[in-house]
């Protein structure tokens, strides 16, 4: 699961990158190119946070592979998404009962990292997040993770409630934040566990809910009525660390 650069070269080559959620971290562009094409991948850099070089053709000859740029080279992080079975085998290889992290409508690059680094400290085997309406491993997710983003796996499945009811046929079982649940002291959280986590707005998905055993909902004394979702995720996660260790 480590961490490499491809080069992505061509104009064509480089939108799609961008389009399909590839994890750009740079940009190299030819300065003072303003046709259409450029243009267009100059605005999907900006909106993806890439870090953008503006260089002459002799650095752009310099970096390029195949000789065939066409003024753009997108320096991209190689993440490997690893699959739920590689979880679950992590768990066995360490001698723990299974514990996961599920996250639901999770939109922001920063939370998710977050959540990964609180994931690996926490020792959770892994982080599932779904296909759609989620970001993906982006360069900005790895450098928020700090790192984590290297030994904590991550699983990309298209439906998050048939994955956790694969995962309930092998013995785990499902927790889910939210304002309306028991308070998380209460809820017994040990064994093989499953922890689902939605967005500060929406929470979880309504069949993503249903699909949890229990919902947990952290007591608030404050003003505001939610935490962010990736301190809630920390906060709910070292509840059951505290169990585990008792």
């Amino acid at each position: 699961m480590g961490y490499e650069e491809q080069k992505i070269e061509g104009r064509n080559a480089v939108l799609e990158a961008f389009r399909s959620g590839k994890p750009v971290d740079k940009l190299y562009v030819l300065d003072g190119c303003q046709d259409g094409a450029v243009r267009s991948i100059i605005r999907e850099a900006r909106k993806h946070d890439t870090i953008l070089n503006f260089v002459e053709k002799d650095r752009l000859n310099q970096l390029s592979e195949t000789g065939k740029h066409q003024g753009v080279i997108a320096s991209v992080a190689a993440y490997e998404y690893a699959e739920v079975e590689d979880m679950l085998k992590f768990a066995e290889e360490k001698g723990e009962d299974p514990f996961l992290i599920i996250l639901d409508n999770i939109e922001d690059p920063h939370n998710l990292g977050a959540i990964i680094r609180t994931a690996n400290q926490a020792g959770a085997h892994g982080v599932i997040i779904p296909k759609r309406r989620a970001v993906g491993l982006t360069a900005t997710v790895a450098r928020t993770s700090a790192g984590a983003l290297n030994y904590t796996p991550v699983a990309k499945v298209t439906n998050l409630v048939k994955t956790m009811e694969d995962l309930k046929k092998k013995g785990l079982w499902f927790v889910c934040a939210d304002m309306d649940g028991d308070v998380m002291y209460d809820v017994n959280m040990k064994g093989p566990i499953g922890l689902v986590i939605g967005n500060e707005g929406e929470g979880v998905g309504r069949l993503v809910k249903d699909t949890c055993d229990f919902t947990a909902r952290i007591p608030m004394k404050g003003d505001i009525d939610s935490l962010n979702a990736s301190v809630a995720a920390g906060v709910l996660a070292y509840e059951i660390v505290r169990q585990r260790m008792q």
